[in-house]
């Protein structure tokens, strides 16, 4: 089956299980079932697709584990390092796709986003982020493209985060003490689905359970 074909079919039945599960909180009710039927919900979303592991090698399991939790938010997606807002693919990250997608909820309706990749990067952020922590900048004279490619994302991900003067403290420390709610809201404003921003979405509530569990798999690698 083309990997097309099995994308679409697979984005059916995870729409599927949803509606599914709205259907059973409707006709069920009541705090204990509505609670249990959530944590349902949950796993059903989460085993769709999971969060795989990051193209980029080695670094800071507490932010690798951090990084991961992000896109279970932003791009939950099976191939999240091609998909752009709505759920559609592109095949060219030589370089940021920059295609303007109508929003069609939320409140910025009606306005158009160009976010894109694993961590739903606008193509104003990644002009401004990756001329500062992208790795390996391609240079002909003047000119410099930044290249895309899922270790990118990574990679100016990854620096972003660590750079403990853009985010007047040090993440990887707060996430050692197990501040993972805190770090979040710290976050929200640059990636409004963490929590505290104004676009939470079906996976918010479930972040720092799924920040858990990542830890434990990127520890899990170093050890």
């Amino acid at each position: 089956m083309p990997k097309t074909i099995l994308h679409k079919v697979t984005d059916f039945f995870k729409i599927v299980f949803t509606l599914n599960i709205i259907v059973l909180l409707i006709i069920l009710g009541g705090d204990f079932k509505l609670n249990r039927l959530k944590k349902i919900h949950y796993k059903i979303l989460y085993n769709t697709y999971r969060t795989p592991p990051l193209v980029m090698a080695g670094g800071d399991p507490y932010i690798r584990a951090l990084m991961r939790t992000i896109s279970a938010s932003e791009a939950n997606f099976v191939k999240p390092y091609n998909v752009i807002y709505g759920g559609k693919y592109v095949s060219d990250l030589s370089s940021h796709p920059n295609l303007c997608v109508k929003i069609v909820r939320g409140p910025n309706q009606g306005k158009c986003t160009t976010a894109a990749g694993r961590y739903q990067f606008l193509n104003s952020t990644w002009d401004e982020k990756a001329p500062l922590y992208h790795p390996k900048p391609n240079r002909f004279f003047k000119w410099v493209k930044y290249s895309f490619e899922p270790e990118y994302q990574d990679a100016v991900v990854y620096n972003w985060l660590k750079d403990s003067k853009v985010w007047g403290t040090d993440i990887s420390e707060l996430l050692k003490q197990g501040k993972i709610n805190e770090v979040l809201k710290l976050l929200s404003p640059t990636w409004t689905s963490l929590g505290y921003g104004i676009e939470d979405n079906y996976m918010t509530e479930y972040l720092p359970e799924i920040y858990d569990k990542m830890l434990k798999e990127e520890l899990k690698k170093n050890s």
